[in-house]
């Protein structure tokens, strides 16, 4: 069946029509004329593959990796690199759409290296998982990954390498003993000894492959890196940026972007690597973030700043700290996959806070939290797309708000 793929939608798939019904056709391109096969049929839509490609966008290359197509990684290597940003800048802007929001301008975009970029890697039995499928891809190489990590892969075959879950970090931004090293955490199963669990405590039930980190500080897993003019100090086993090349530049945007003053709401903090950033334009940074363990790198990372930290959700912080703060010149927020809570939401949109800076690694939230608050009296003024994952389809954004 021949099909024209229309536009690219989030997920990375293409769309386009047949005989009426929407058509979701993987490695696809705007502007092709396909050959494809029904893969999977539902009643909305269905999905197809791609039999001939009987004209070719000219955004079309030949993806440089071996793996590509069978890795569960990247999705988006057949298009050239400065087509797949513009993409993405599409599908961001499409998704707001979608929630009402006309945006402003166009989307300005942040982006760094296309290849070698990657900190952090995760390892399934020495390999990586092929797409849709329990196999392990036995990888020499990721053109994605940075220095450090395939350095790792060509030294350690792969009958040598960690079985079960693991997840690297290994960076030219790194600092101190392990800079030219690869830094492995191990993924393991086990719930936290002040948590005991059985029958009529189901809530504390562990999930499959959870990885509980310790309070306790261990030197073997922490890193520090140097992001412009800081060194920030983290632990391997909570969440860090995968692509320092760019998240140095989105520091340097959200520092211009703040006018500076007397306190800012740090929502969702993590380890501080913002919040450090922060302190240079505020006197005081009031830091929430649930992880108590990040917390513990957040108060070295702000040592000798004016700060204070809420080890807390932020719902909680809203219920029962919110009112005891100082008002807030401006707040940063950069909420997990799930978007704000709703307390959290709630909480800001009848804050009246001047400014808002809403970071984001789902763009399908972003845009209903946006639309929240533009309800509430805000002002979309700008929409950046941090573009840390190239040849992916995977979208982070940047909103500025003002009232």
């Amino acid at each position: 069946m021949e099909i024209i793929a229309e536009k690219i939608t989030f997920g990375g798939n293409s769309l386009g029509k047949i005989d009426g019904k929407s058509v979701f056709i993987p490695y696809a391109i705007p502007g092709e004329k396909l050959d494809v096969e029904i893969t999977e049929s539902k009643k909305d839509y269905d999905t197809a593959g791609i039999v001939k490609i009987l004209e070719a966008s000219k955004n079309r290359i030949i993806p440089p990796c071996p793996y590509y197509g069978k890795c569960g990684g990247c999705n988006m290597m057949h298009i050239e690199p400065a087509y797949q940003r513009q993409l993405r800048a599409s599908i961001l802007e499409d998704l707001f759409s979608q929630n009402g929001i006309k945006f402003k301008e166009s989307v300005e975009i942040i982006y760094g290296p296309d290849y070698e970029y990657r900190a952090r890697f995760q390892l399934t039995d020495g390999g990586l998982s092929q797409r849709k499928s329990n196999q392990i891809i036995p990888i020499e190489k990721c053109l994605c990954a940075e220095k450090n990590i395939n350095d790792y892969l060509a030294e350690k075959d792969f009958s040598q390498r960690e079985k079960g879950r693991c997840h690297l970090f290994g960076s030219s931004f790194m600092q101190g003993e392990n800079a030219s090293s690869v830094v492995i955490s191990k993924e393991i199963k086990k719930i936290p000894e002040t948590v005991k669990y059985d029958k009529k405590n189901k809530k504390h039930k562990p999930k499959e492959n959870h990885y509980f980190a310790g309070t306790v500080y261990s030197p073997e897993y922490s890193v520090g890196v140097k992001l412009n003019d800081k060194l920030i100090y983290f632990d391997v086993r909570g969440f860090f940026q995968s692509n320092l090349f760019v998240f140095s530049k989105v520091l340097e945007v959200i520092k211009a972007l703040l006018p500076g003053g007397n306190n800012i709401l740090d929502m969702y903090s993590g380890c501080g690597s913002i919040s450090a950033f922060l302190a240079d334009k505020y006197q005081n940074v009031v830091m929430v973030e649930h992880n108590r363990d990040a917390l513990v790198y957040a108060e070295k990372n702000l040592a000798g700043k004016g700060h204070v930290s809420y080890g807390m959700s932020g719902a909680a912080w809203v219920k029962n700290c919110a009112a005891s703060c100082p008002s807030f010149d401006a707040c940063l927020i950069d909420p997990p996959r799930s978007g704000m809570e709703k307390e959290v939401s709630d909480y800001l949109c009848n804050s009246k806070i001047p400014l808002i800076l809403s970071v984001s690694c789902d763009p399908t939230t972003h845009a209903r939290d946006a639309a929240k608050l533009i309800k509430a009296g805000y002002n979309m003024q700008k929409v950046y797309l941090l573009d840390f994952y190239p040849n992916t389809s995977h979208i982070e954004s940047l909103c500025i708000f003002t009232r």
